[in-house]
């Protein structure tokens, strides 16, 4: 599940791709004093994730731009929505925004047999426990977790993606039901990547790194309603790590149902 915010700016800005902790800092706040206030400080994914405002790019007084944001619970979208609507000034750091309208939207891969490609939005994070270090080859001067690079190949990205999804099924899926490690078959059949990038990241108050992060393109095709589940899920609360940074946002960019084209089904998204 989904809201939409159609925002405008109030000013001309430049686009700060830092926007991260900022962001997060207005949605933890639009949580306070709810029952989902107690996991800010959980050790343990968010049930959360959000897009940057896109487009990106440097604004205009006036220009529109839209954030998305994620979850598998309702509730706190609703707390989240309402916020917003009270205080409609967003001022994402140094970019000023008026919250002008919203909408609700229940993105979903689709039936089995449907078939698509999953975009990431922003950047994924995945890191490789060191402990996983031998098994994958990697051969480093250090013992701290490893952000995933195309050198490491494909294998623990897959591994660490899925293992991630896996714990975020436990929370937010009936305990009955198969997390993606449980089922045979991939979560995605195709895996391009689109870049990878590092960027400076204040993952608390006061404390700056800088994280490599990966973009990619995900090719799916929908095996039974378990795999649909793990997908919708993702949909929901994003791939890799620190999603409630607003990494690992992922978005349907095309999708075919049985029984059309593929053209018909990339039209259904023009």
């Amino acid at each position: 599940m989904r809201v939409l915010a159609r925002l405008r700016a109030r000013s001309d800005a430049a686009y700060d791709n830092t926007y991260h902790n900022k962001l997060r800092g207005r949605l933890w706040g639009a949580l306070e004093d709810t029952e989902y206030d107690a996991l800010h400080d959980a050790e343990r994914p968010k049930p959360f994730t959000y897009s940057n405002p896109f487009p990106p790019g440097d604004m205009r007084e006036g220009d529109e731009r839209t954030l998305l944001v994620a979850s598998p619970d309702e509730e706190l979208l609703a707390h989240v929505a309402a916020d917003l609507q009270d205080t409609p000034e967003l001022n994402i750091g140094e970019m000023p925004f008026t919250v002008e309208d919203f909408s609700a939207l229940s993105p979903d891969v689709g039936e089995p047999g449907t078939s698509g490609t999953i975009d990431t939005g922003t950047g994924v994070l995945v890191r490789i426990p060191p402990w996983r270090f031998a098994e994958y080859g990697i051969d480093v001067d250090h013992d701290e977790a490893e952000f995933w690079r195309p050198e490491h190949t494909m294998e623990p990205f897959r591994n660490q993606i899925e293992a991630n999804l896996d714990k975020k099924h436990d929370l937010y899926c009936p305990d009955y039901l198969p997390g993606p490690s449980e089922v045979d078959g991939d979560l995605f059949e195709g895996y391009e990547l689109i870049k990878t990038f590092a960027i400076p990241v204040t993952p608390t108050t006061g404390q700056r790194e800088t994280w490599v992060l990966s973009k990619w393109r995900f090719d799916y095709r929908v095996r039974d309603d378990d795999h649909r589940r793990h997908l919708n899920l993702a949909l929901d609360v994003g791939l890799g790590e620190r999603n409630s940074l607003g990494f690992g946002f992922v978005n349907i960019t095309e999708k075919t149902q049985p029984g059309e084209t593929r053209l018909e089904g990339r039209d259904a998204f023009a």
